[in-house]
């Protein structure tokens, strides 16, 4: 048995968890193994490094500073939106999230973070932009 190195297609099970022990991604809760070929990039490059050099069967802990994510929240992202500018047809409520055009005539995913009389306040953020990410790597299989 091996160690797992770039171009192998692994399957692991992991635990990602906020600094404040919130869980929010797990192949253990939805017992579904993740595969992935390291080197194709498709998981964080920190992610990836720590697979490299592991056996099946062997487990291992990493953390991930926000820049090595999906980096820092960018107040820049945050927008408000009139309340006019949203599809009738759309129900507008705090976490949603909705497909907004941005200057330039790109799109994005953002979500609701308030609602106003008049506007809606969006974040094109990530969800996980400004958080250290915490993940718990068991590597079942070299394939």
């Amino acid at each position: 048995m091996g160690e797992a190195i770039s171009g192998d297609r692994v399957r692991v099970h992991y635990t990602g968890i906020l600094e404040d022990g919130t869980i929010f991604s797990s192949t253990y809760e939805e017992n579904e193994p993740f595969e992935f070929t390291i080197g194709e990039r498709i998981v964080l490059e920190s992610f990836e490094s720590a697979v490299i050099g592991m056996k099946e069967g062997e487990k291992k802990s990493i953390s991930v500073p926000p820049e090595a994510a999906y980096g820092q929240h960018k107040k820049e992202f945050v927008f408000s939106m009139d309340k006019t500018q949203a599809p009738a047809h759309i129900e507008l409520k705090v976490g949603k999230k909705l497909h907004v055009r941005l200057s330039g005539g790109t799109t994005a995913v953002a979500t609701i973070q308030a609602i106003t009389d008049d506007s809606v306040i969006l974040d094109a953020n990530d969800p996980l932009a400004g958080k250290t990410l915490e993940f718990e790597i068991e590597l079942l299989k070299i394939l």
